[in-house]
């Protein structure tokens, strides 16, 4: 597939999506989301990949969906669509850099781990437009910086620094804006030196419990075991490695 608004790079086992509206700060309108699907959906199917770090080209990673569209009524939900990402079954780092509004927020919830920029901001505005969240903010949000602050942070729409955002549990790490790159890439390569089939059940397993309550989640991890705690077949291997020299 030809991608106009956004870049797909593969470098080894890690693929990067670029967003890629610079002069419009990545503003996310239906073809760039329609976009963003179609390079998840392929890396999905895509074996050699087993790391994805998602970016914005130019200031910024994104200031949220475009308003524009959707006065003039052409923006659909972005619920399921952003799912797509939360459920895919690899890894994804959210790099951000610059603005980070309304529809891109909602769009880093679904990652797995997010870095920012020291100059990046963050802030849900759907609240100043009129606009009833359709990407999964008044669920994700609460569950990972808690009801009352994402409350504070929807219903005054005041936006917070990276710091901050870091401090409530909302991002990873704040790196320096010329480290940004190298820190997502270094995360990558850390994920990338344990077992990819145990990081995507590890996924798999979180996603499902954060879903649920504690008991349903627990049968839910004991059911992948069927009572035996079985590595893979590289995990035998790595451990029979790590007995002989111990």
């Amino acid at each position: 597939m030809t991608y106009n608004k956004i870049i797909l790079e593969k470098k080894g086992a890690i693929a990067k999506i670029i967003l890629n509206k610079p002069k419009a700060l990545n503003t996310l309108d239906e073809e760039l989301l329609s976009e963003l699907m179609a390079a998840v959906d392929e890396i999905e199917k895509d074996d050699s990949v087993n790391v994805v770090i998602l970016t914005g080209a130019g200031h910024a990673f994104s200031a949220g969906r475009d308003l524009k569209s959707i006065l003039d009524g052409k923006e659909r939900a972005g619920g399921s669509r952003f799912k797509t990402i939360e459920d895919l079954s690899k890894p994804v780092i959210a790099a951000v850099n610059g603005y980070c509004f309304t529809g891109s927020l909602e769009l880093i919830m679904c990652a797995d781990i997010i870095i920012a920029s020291e100059d990046a901001v963050f802030g849900d505005t759907h609240a100043r437009f009129g606009i009833t969240p359709s990407g999964g903010q008044t669920q994700r949000l609460p569950k990972q910086i808690g009801p009352k602050k994402a409350k504070e942070l929807m219903f005054t729409c005041n936006t917070i620094s990276a710091y901050e955002a870091e401090r409530i549990g909302m991002v990873n790490r704040v790196v320096p804006p010329e480290k940004l790159e190298d820190a997502a890439t270094e995360m990558a390569e850390k994920i990338l030196e344990n077992i990819p089939e145990t990081i995507r059940a590890i996924k798999s397993l979180i996603n499902k419990g954060v879903r649920t309550d504690l008991e349903t989640g627990l049968k839910t991890e004991a059911e992948m075991h069927k009572g035996l705690v079985t590595p893979t077949e590289e995990g035998k291997r790595r451990i029979t490695t790590f007995l002989e020299k111990r």
